[in-house]
């Protein structure tokens, strides 16, 4: 691991939180965001059958949330490296409340897609991709992996925690009345989010390279080989994750298994991802980075083959669930690890929103496509045979990445 100056993170500015008490915040602000954004596909065939369509134009509006959720990344984490989290955080779940407010009321297609396009934009300043960079800036360089990890497994709590709420809030009180409690504990992160402002310094002793501006960053990024094959293999761990997460319950509600199993297995994937990202997380002690991703990316796609073959029950579903959760957010601590790798942490939360965009185009084609093709063939079938192929196809591309920071980085002779 390089430890050399070039890598130390950049001194949080006067007045910054305590590192410890940070973690905690941002871990809270990301295990509600993401433990939310991820169960969404519980409230599929409540809302569908309430509006009378199909699965399609529900899956559009997820779709269309993922894919403006990772659009907007960028520009929140280029915000939240120039300004700080504070404000950036405390918008984007103004705009989270407002989409959770228009599903309540949504009467057609078009009020769903409104949803999406205000939860798309919360999400981005909210979610693991933003407040990551926080994060890789305070840790010491020997323990940025588990720092980084730390957040991916607070998301993991999130999904964890989230699924058997929601689903109890759906039983409890109607789909649209528990949006109501959505609504008021997602505005709690306001209060979160108010004592975060960890920027960069921008004075005193410094890195070398964290003088570099947004446009030197971009033009180094897009310039590097190497990045863009992250950036084009985080498309399928979108891909992935967005087909489960969606429609994994209406999957196994189709296979005529038990309602809880849907809700139950997509659970199990959150209890085993907080293992599964930690484990990652320890991994670039002894493995390098690509090949743990590279590994991840396969395992993916044997899991996915038991899925199609493993003939259909629900301890079969749940195994193969609790197997796919190993593998499910332990991309982001590699992925982000990687790009700190080669460029330092400076413009961190910006250039993994670039990656994560790749990411959130992947979850746009992954959740809608399946819903155009469940409509059209009454089958996930053809989802699952496509998404082994791309986790076999994203394994290959990692593996040639060269795992080393830029000149600009390289230390002093």
């Amino acid at each position: 691991m390089n430890t050399s100056p070039a890598s130390a993170p950049a001194p949080a500015s006067p007045g910054a939180l305590p590192y410890p008490l940070l973690i905690l915040l941002v871990g809270l602000i990301v295990g509600i965001t993401m433990g939310r954004s991820q169960s969404m596909g519980l409230y599929q065939l409540p809302v569908i059958g309430a509006l009378g369509v199909g699965r399609e134009p529900f899956s559009l509006m997820m779709a269309i949330n993922l894919l403006l959720m990772g659009a907007g990344s960028p520009v929140s984490g280029a915000l939240i490296d120039k300004y700080g989290a504070r404000w950036v955080v405390a918008f984007c779940v103004a705009c989270t409340v407002a989409g959770l407010w228009v599903l309540y009321a949504a009467t057609s297609g078009t009020m769903l897609i409104v949803a999406g396009v205000l939860m798309g934009f919360g999400v981005s300043g909210t979610g693991v991709t933003s407040l990551i960079g926080v994060v890789g800036r305070l840790a010491p360089p020997e323990k940025r992996m588990t720092a980084i990890a730390s957040t991916g497994m607070a998301a993991g709590i999130g999904g964890f925690a989230a699924l058997p709420v929601m689903h109890q809030l759906i039983e409890s009180f109607g789909w649209q009345d528990s949006l109501v409690w959505l609504m008021a504990i997602t505005s709690l992160l306001i209060v979160f989010a108010w004592p975060l402002d960890a920027r960069p310094a921008t004075g005193g002793a410094a890195a070398p390279g964290s003088n570099q501006t947004m446009k030197e960053a971009l033009s180094e990024a897009f310039g590097h080989p190497s990045f863009l094959l992250l950036t084009a293999g985080f498309f399928v761990c979108g891909f992935h994750v967005a087909f489960i997460t969606v429609h994994l319950p209406a999957y196994t509600r189709d296979l005529l298994l038990p309602d809880w199993v849907g809700p139950y297995a997509l659970m199990l994937v959150g209890i085993a991802n907080i293992i599964g990202t930690f484990m990652a997380g320890q991994s670039g002690k002894w493995m390098e980075k690509r090949r743990g991703l590279s590994l991840i990316y396969f395992g993916r796609s044997l899991v996915f083959v038991g899925f199609l073959l493993v003939p259909p029950s629900a301890t079969a579903i749940i195994l193969l669930s609790g197997t796919l959760g190993l593998l499910w957010l332990s991309t982001v601590p590699l992925t982000s690890g990687l790009v700190a790798t080669f460029f330092g942490t400076r413009w961190m939360s910006m250039l993994f929103g670039i990656v994560f965009f790749s990411h959130q185009v992947g979850s746009f084609l992954g959740v809608w496509l399946a819903g155009r093709l469940y409509d059209a063939t009454g089958s996930y079938e053809t989802m699952w045979w496509i998404s082994i192929a791309l986790g076999i196809a994203s394994g290959l591309v990692h593996w040639p990445i060269q795992e080393k920071p830029v000149a600009r980085l390289a230390p002093a002779t």
